[in-house]
């Protein structure tokens, strides 16, 4: 009987689970982003009015290239070892920025409709 209960509830949470994923990847599409190096707001650009563009952002010496084409942005060239943020691509959903720890570079949608980041119970 025990096993039965924890199956269900399994079961339950792993259907709200992947609603919850689906609700959050396929939000409407957003066109306004925000450019943030180390934890300041530097550049704000809305993707569907911007003409296509390349530019450089510096930390310390440190560098991302990036890039803004066809109402798309990515981080083009990076000098961090890893080149995660290279490596990420396009940013396609507001669920997954684009992020350059070592650089401290961080592009993400601007979510202009709310100030709440998460609600707990």
């Amino acid at each position: 009987m025990k096993y039965k209960i924890l199956i269900i509830i399994c079961v339950i949470l792993t259907v709200l689970g992947a609603v919850g994923s689906i609700l959050v990847l396929n939000s409407p599409p957003k066109t306004e982003v925000n450019i943030i190096s180390d934890g300041k707001v530097i550049r704000s650009l809305d993707l569907s009015a911007q003409e296509d563009v390349e530019f450089t952002v510096t930390y310390k010496g440190k560098s991302n290239v990036v890039e803004v084409r066809d109402g798309k942005i990515r981080v083009k060239e990076a000098d961090c070892p890893d080149k995660t943020c290279v490596k990420t691509g396009w940013l396609s959903s507001s669920a997954m920025p684009i992020v350059c720890l070592p650089n401290r570079l961080v592009i993400e949608f601007n979510d202009n409709e709310s100030e709440v980041d998460a609600v707990a119970w």
